[in-house]
């Protein structure tokens, strides 16, 4: 009965070094498994304590067939468990049901949809070819994957493709390099289709070591983001880079129930790196990759514009300062203006703001785990130097003295516009 005690600890294991030993106990063990349609065996390759087990080596009991791979089983869908003594198939104990009951209340991933509409992608027909037509015909697509090993030796698992109506989940591990050859490689080569891909590397390290294929044409919403606050904090760097979570959260403004699984996905991830190697793949599983790309679209023109608020800003500076002909009469085109110089005054005043509300690591990064919020949104300083700025160009007014009361005058609704470009944005005080 010493197996059956080792399962019955290990189903209410919290993390310990005992518990651990308990798990290594009961690899490499063979087991028969009865489901609600089936009965398998194989060996025990993984139980985890968020109620799944991996088995290698696994038949099907009534026809012999062999599944490639490894198999993943929820602990809601296990009848029963006996273990097996030898390769001969003899039973050590008497059958029990109550094996493994407690993976039948709870497991960790919600096998809610979250209403994302996903085409799984699997074989070479039917679903294939119209799919890779429907995506040759986007201008703009997100992409995501999830490979199986280590760092620079990842084996591509699953490729995701998002359009602006429909996820396609492209099963790499069982299409193989035909998926790639017959259509995957001109879209993921098309220099007229951009791809949105957050943190490209590792995508296209995968394609080009496995496939010979080169990404291009890729906007990175990392890259983006890690740019955006390089510009916001007037030319710091950041420790570390923000996750796809945090990156959403900030700039899209996703609640935290949007976002959970996405935080579920990346803990799976981590505690079981082979899930994605397994096949059948569950359909929780399925959804939590489509919900990984599907913000992507919409994150890139969120990101775009605010990139781009200096240089509109700037560009307004220029169209409204032609109003007032007499302040630039004299002056040659080729000087550069006086609104382009305020830009050197508006980096300075960032990064104040930015030394005021981060802490400096030993390299001369900001920490942004150390970011302290103030009960402004904005940087008083910079908003008066871009506001100081543009009321000037609207009113007609001199060049504004430090010394001298800004006069108000402006349409409301323009100065919240201006306000609006200046990119001490709000996401920074979310932290």
């Amino acid at each position: 009965m010493r197996n059956f005690h080792l399962i019955d600890r290990l189903i209410n294991m919290a993390s310990s070094s005992e518990e651990c030993r308990f798990l290594d106990d009961l690899r490499k063990k063979r087991v028969k498994i009865s489901l609600s349609e089936t009965q398998i065996t194989g060996v025990i390759q993984r139980i985890h304590p968020k109620k799944t087990v991996i088995l290698e080596d696994v038949s099907e009991v009534k026809s012999g067939r062999k599944f490639p791979g490894v198999k993943l089983i929820f602990g809601h869908e296990i009848v029963k468990v006996d273990f097996i003594s030898s390769a001969n198939g003899d039973l050590v104990h008497e059958e029990h049901k109550s094996e493994f009951s407690s993976f039948r209340r709870k497991i960790i991933l919600d096998a809610d949809e979250h209403d994302i509409k996903y085409v799984v992608i699997d074989e070479l027909h039917e679903k294939f070819g119209p799919a890779v037509m429907h995506i040759k015909e986007q201008k703009v697509i997100g992409i995501g994957a999830d490979v199986f090993g280590q760092t620079a030796q990842e084996r591509l698992c699953w490729l995701q493709v998002a359009t602006k109506k429909v996820v396609y989940l492209f099963d790499i591990l069982l299409l193989g390099g035909q998926a790639i050859k017959n259509g995957l490689s001109m879209i993921m080569e098309n220099p007229h289709i951009l791809k949105v891909v957050h943190d490209c590397r590792c995508v296209a390290r995968c394609l080009r070591a496995e496939f010979k294929v080169n990404l291009t044409n890729v906007f990175d919403t990392q890259v983006a983001d890690l740019m955006l606050f390089y510009s916001e904090t007037g030319g710091f760097l950041p420790d570390r880079v923000s996750s796809l979570q945090e990156v959403l959260r900030l700039h899209l403004k996703l609640s935290t129930s949007d976002l959970l699984p996405l935080w579920s996905k990346e803990l799976h991830t981590k505690e079981c790196p082979e899930v994605w190697y397994i096949r059948p793949c569950p359909p929780a599983l399925m959804s939590l990759m489509a919900v990984s790309v599907r913000h992507l679209l919409p994150l890139r023109l969120l990101l775009l514009d605010a990139l781009m608020s200096d240089y509109t800003v700037l560009v307004d500076a220029y169209m409204s300062s032609y109003q007032n002909q007499s302040l630039h009469f004299d002056q040659d085109e080729s000087t550069l203006p006086k609104e382009a110089e305020e830009l050197l005054s508006v980096r300075r005043e960032r990064q104040e703001w930015a030394a005021c509300h981060y802490s400096l690591t030993d390299r001369g990064l900001l920490d942004r785990s150390s970011f302290k919020p103030s009960p402004h949104v904005l940087c008083p300083n910079a908003a008066q130097y871009w506001l100081t700025l543009f009321m000037r160009v609207m009113l007609m007014q001199e060049p504004p003295n430090n010394d001298r009361p800004i006069q108000n005058k402006g349409d409301a609704k323009f100065e919240r516009r201006i306000l609006g470009h200046v990119v001490f944005s709000s996401q920074l005080e979310l932290e």
